[in-house]
């Protein structure tokens, strides 16, 4: 980045490119590639290199972390069997195949293709949460793909610097140590991650203050991955454990306000910071194939050859890991649409280029290698970013949005019926005005009404003396509270997903928020 006037031109084509996207209803990722290269192409655009150190250390952590506090845990602990199949032996295996395939096609040696292939050989969590943030994957589809992505790191990246030890020192390495490496990287980060997360957690309790609350939100995933990397561990698999464990407390770790701040807030940054490093990467591309030798002319084929490896190699991955998971879950009939979604949401992005970045300058070949690395991030992008929502349309997997109304319909009515029996607890006791009891009564009533008919009009009832209405707020406050205790009772019974859990806790956190502004 040559200046700050480059960087806010890039915020300003990724908000106009995101609006864009948004109003058309394709990925916005998949289009702010195409921006960012189209740019690049234009006359006089500066050329752009992007340095590691940014996108490792500045982009990468509050995204991985954002991912990863979206992460439902009951849906995570029914996947993790898959997760971990996938996150192991699928990563060794596309790595071999696509250090096979460049060795045969390019003119990359075998230690150096091998660099290649641990480069890409995971799929990326920024790039596959934001792909399949609209998309109505069934929860356990959805969690599979973006676990398996979170998790997958910690193997590339043993491989990875075990590649460029082989590369580089032309050193045999043997299992036992890549072994230990791999247990230090992930146990480590591990490690350290959930210290973080305990500490953080253990901070928050004793938080109210909300501008605190959002600075020691956007540094911890810093603080989580400065120290793994401090102590020679994975930062990117403490991340991940920092925003999982904290994901699946946050409820119970700030009040409606603070979470809603956060929310918004949170959702700035992650926009703002997926904005442009998807620019970025089309960006780039241009002036690393410049920087290419006369042989390495026919890299447009090469990317395609190591694009169609790692596609061909993730189905015939997962199609016998799906036929027995579907087997053990009692069903009797191969469904081949669900290898085939997950195949094609396997994509790559901003991890694997922050690796190919990380790759030594004294390696030959590195210059080819950023260039494959970029380009199968960009055909990766384009080409399954722009056709997966056909590809889960066509499939037949995803939720019909009549599904997903009678189920959050039917969590409504849950949520009123809990708060009239508060109510009339309440009457029982004598202990509060009638005329307050009466309009609780009647919005419940009201709500309980609409969402049996699935409506959403909203009540307006602001009769009352002001004493009242403070005692209406009072008790508002409580039955909200009562209503939120109902709607983790219905997610812990297994009876909505996580994302309909979510939307309902974000609409009482908006009326607690209201119920304080008053």
């Amino acid at each position: 980045m040559r200046s700050v006037g480059t960087v806010l031109a890039l915020v300003v084509l990724a908000t106009l490119v995101a609006t864009f996207a948004r109003r058309w209803r394709i990925p916005a990722p998949s289009l702010l590639v195409v921006a960012g290269l189209a740019v690049a192409l234009l006359p006089g655009t500066p050329q752009i290199e992007i340095s590691p150190g940014i996108i490792g250390l500045v982009v990468l952590p509050p995204l991985l972390y954002a991912s990863a506090e979206d992460m439902p845990w009951r849906e995570l602990r029914a996947v993790w069997k898959p997760v971990g199949v996938l996150s192991t032996g699928l990563v060794l295996a596309s790595a071999a195949a696509v250090a096979w395939v460049a060795s045969l096609v390019t003119p990359l040696s075998w230690p150096t293709a091998f660099v290649l292939g641990a480069v890409l050989a995971s799929t990326d969590p920024v790039a596959v949460t934001a792909l399949g943030r609209r998309l109505a994957l069934p929860p356990r589809v959805q969690v599979l793909v973006q676990a398996e992505s979170l998790f997958n790191d910690a193997t590339s990246l043993v491989l990875f610097r075990v590649a460029v030890s082989i590369a580089v020192a032309t050193a045999a390495v043997g299992w036992s140590a890549a072994g230990e490496e791999f247990l230090l990287l992930a146990g480590g980060g591990t490690v350290i991650g959930a210290a973080v997360a305990a500490v953080v957690a253990l901070i928050r309790r004793r938080t109210e203050d909300p501008v605190l609350e959002t600075v020691i939100a956007l540094v911890t995933p810093y603080a989580a991955y400065v120290l793994a990397e401090g102590a020679h561990t994975s930062g990117v698999t403490s991340v991940v454990v920092a925003g999982v464990v904290l994901g699946g407390r946050g409820d119970r770790l700030t009040d409606a306000r603070i979470r809603l701040q956060l929310h918004a807030v949170y959702g700035t940054v992650v926009f703002l910071l997926e904005s442009v490093v998807f620019s970025l990467i089309g960006l780039a591309l241009p002036a690393q194939v410049r920087a290419l030798s006369d042989a390495d002319r026919a890299w447009p084929l090469y990317a395609l050859a190591v694009a169609g490896t790692l596609v061909a190699v993730r189905l015939l991955w997962l199609v016998p890991l799906s036929a027995v998971v579907q087997r053990e879950g009692g069903v009797s009939r191969m469904n081949w649409r669900v290898p085939v979604v997950l195949t094609w949401a396997g994509t790559r992005g901003v991890v694997p280029l922050a690796a190919a970045l990380s790759v030594p300058e004294s390696l030959a070949g590195r210059p080819l290698i950023l260039v494959l690395t970029t380009s199968v991030v960009v055909v990766t992008l384009v080409v399954q970013g722009f056709s997966l929502a056909s590809v889960v349309r066509r499939s037949g997997i995803a939720l019909e949005p009549a599904h997903t109304e009678r189920e959050e319909a039917s969590a409504r009515c849950r949520l009123a019926g809990a708060g009239l029996g508060r109510l009339d607890e309440l009457s029982e006791l004598e202990a509060v005005p009638d005329v307050v009891l009466d309009r609780l009564r009647r919005g419940l009533t009201a709500r309980l009404d609409d969402a049996r008919d699935r409506l959403a009009e909203p009540t307006d009832d602001s009769t009352g003396t002001e004493s009242a209405d403070v005692v209406y707020r009072q008790l508002r406050r409580d039955l909200i509270a009562v209503e939120s205790a109902e709607l983790q009772t219905l997610y812990d019974e297994h009876r909505i997903s996580d994302t309909t859990r979510r939307r309902l806790q974000r609409s009482l956190d908006l009326e607690e928020a209201r119920l304080a502004d008053a």
